[in-house]
């Protein structure tokens, strides 16, 4: 009895993917993937109250920000692959667990030291948990046209969840002490497992030769290193520490690429590049990934800084970016299927272009009405262009491929948000700097200080004082927003190209469906399960 019990408890497992219930699944994948996103953004307001209790250095508090997506973004192809050779499920429930220790361990680390050893294991378990969601999104959902429906929810999911970090993390630290913000991630975790250990079906590759052990640490030590110094570069830091890695990362990627190709079972079957479809929607997530996250980081600091809202205010003009997002998300299948994966990308690129292009009309005075329709057009824009590039990426992989073609998309979103903080916050210094030259009535040494940003220049300004420091204020205001309109520009420009290169995509969506990859009951199993009946 309990044996027919337990087979017939397996076989809804493993046929979860095949009914109704592939939409249970999708909702836990969904909760998979907003509770890593908010982790990805929920530590960043409580900084300071961290700063005040565990004292760390410099050093230590970059490492505390900085560890979790670092070592997230270095291990997405060495789980991805793994999860393909091993269970996708299996890597799933594993990051589920260790998601939940590490949160534990982060809540109440009693040092800066403790709390960076567990933002590293909360890395690997986002690791483990980002590919396997698309991964086995792309198996239980074979038919396209229901598959970029599940994309066009998971990815609105994303966008919630980015976006609710800070708001509700700003909420804990009201009401609890810092470590309240990992330990809202517990309370999903254990009911997560056992919910995912019940209706998640297991799917894996091929399983032909062994897994590239040797290939998946080169490429996981080659992306931490081109990570570690893409995010240096963004800081604006140029020295050996900056160089050496970004060296070192660039040289493992070459040599993992090399090993894949002359390998018979490859980790990454890199031959999915060779696919006009696959290597365009790679390259225009990086593309809208630079674009978004370097237009976030400079509009969240002309919101405070130029405006003087607070970062409650801040948080509150930035939702219709992400209500837009979610809308586009949710619409997405539908347009995907009417217009079609060139004109969708690259009508979302040239969208999203135009909104940067409104958002140079920003001066030195709030405009509400302005920022409102700029922020809606660009987040529709982009999570337009994000939606088709990724349903276009996971329909070109096959199913065998699907944790690595997961991993390829995860890592470039990673990369193109670390190379849009360094390239386009580049532009910014690179504009706003020379403005402050020459102050009149400034020292040239206060000068120089306050051309590194334009927080530091408030400072400077505050210590002068009188006439000098309301000139140097007033001027740095005016240079940064000079900086704005030179980068909105280049921001501009990049996207443009983006949508040009997406004419590279299919003009239709071809609909026809797939192999899902699930494993299937034997026959045996059916049977019985309906003897239990």
């Amino acid at each position: 009895m309990s044996g027919t019990t337990t087979a017939a408890a397996g076989l809804r497992r493993r046929t979860a993917g095949a009914g109704a219930d592939r939409w249970v699944v999708l909702v836990v994948l969904c909760v998979s993937l907003l509770l890593v996103a908010v982790d990805a953004t929920v530590l960043h307001v409580a900084v300071p109250a961290v700063t005040e209790d565990l004292r760390p250095g410099g050093i230590e508090l970059l490492w505390i920000v900085d560890t979790y997506p670092l070592v997230c973004a270095s291990l997405l192809i060495l789980f991805g692959t793994l999860g393909d050779k091993v269970g996708r499920r299996r890597i799933l429930l594993l990051g589920y667990a260790l998601f939940g220790v590490a949160s534990a361990l982060a809540a109440f680390a009693g040092s800066a030291q403790t709390l960076i050893v567990a933002r590293a294991l909360l890395g690997v378990g986002g690791a483990m948990i980002m590919p396997a969601t698309l991964s086995i999104l792309r198996q239980v959902f074979p038919d396209r046209r229901e598959r970029a429906l599940a994309i066009g929810i998971w990815s609105a999911v994303a966008a919630v969840g980015a976006a609710i970090g800070p708001l509700l993390g700003g909420f804990l630290l009201e009401h609890f002490w810092w470590g309240s913000v990992f330990l809202v991630n517990i309370p999903l975790m254990l009911v997560s497992l056992p919910v995912g250990r019940l209706l998640l079906p297991e799917s894996r590759g091929a399983g032909d030769g062994p897994w590239d052990v040797a290939g998946a640490l080169t490429a996981a030590a080659g992306l931490f290193g081109v990570v570690l110094g893409v995010k240096r570069l963004g800081g604006g830091e140029l020295g050996p520490f900056t160089v050496v890695p970004l060296a070192v990362g660039a040289v493992l990627i070459v040599l993992f690429v090399r090993r894949q190709r002359r390998r018979t079972h490859p980790l990454v079957d890199l031959g999915m590049f060779a696919r006009p479809a696959f290597s365009t929607s790679v390259a225009c997530i990086v593309l809208a990934m630079l674009a978004l996250v370097g237009l976030e980081l400079i509009a969240a600091q002309y919101l405070q800084l130029v405006l003087g809202l607070s970062p409650l205010q801040t948080g509150l003009r930035l939702l219709p970016l992400t209500f837009a997002a979610m809308a586009a998300g949710l619409a997405g299948a539908r347009l995907l299927r009417g217009f079609g994966p060139r004109r969708m990308v690259s009508g979302g690129f040239v969208l999203t272009a135009v909104a940067v292009l409104v958002l140079t009309a920003m001066g030195g005075s709030d405009n509400a009405g302005l920022l409102l329709f700029a922020f809606l057009l660009l987040g529709f824009g982009l999570e337009t262009t994000l939606f088709a590039a990724y349903e276009s990426m996971l329909s070109e992989a096959a199913p065998e491929q699907a944790g690595g073609a997961a991993a390829i998309g995860e890592t470039s979103y990673q990369l193109g948000a670390g190379i849009g903080i360094a390239l386009l916050g580049s532009v910014m210094n690179a504009a706003y700097a020379p403005g402050l030259s020459s102050v009149p009535g400034v020292p040239a040494s206060a000068s120089a200080a306050a051309g590194h940003s334009l927080g530091e220049a408030y400072q400077v300004a505050g210590r002068l004082g009188g006439p000098a420091g309301a000139a140097l204020r007033r001027v740095a205001k005016d240079s940064f927003v000079h900086g704005l309109h030179v980068t909105l520009s280049v921001s501009a420009g990049l996207l443009l190209l983006g949508a040009v290169m997406a004419l590279r995509l299919p003009r239709v969506m071809q609909c026809e469906a797939s192999s899902a990859g699930v494993e299937l009951p034997a026959p045996r199993e059916v049977a019985q399960s309906r003897v239990s009946a």
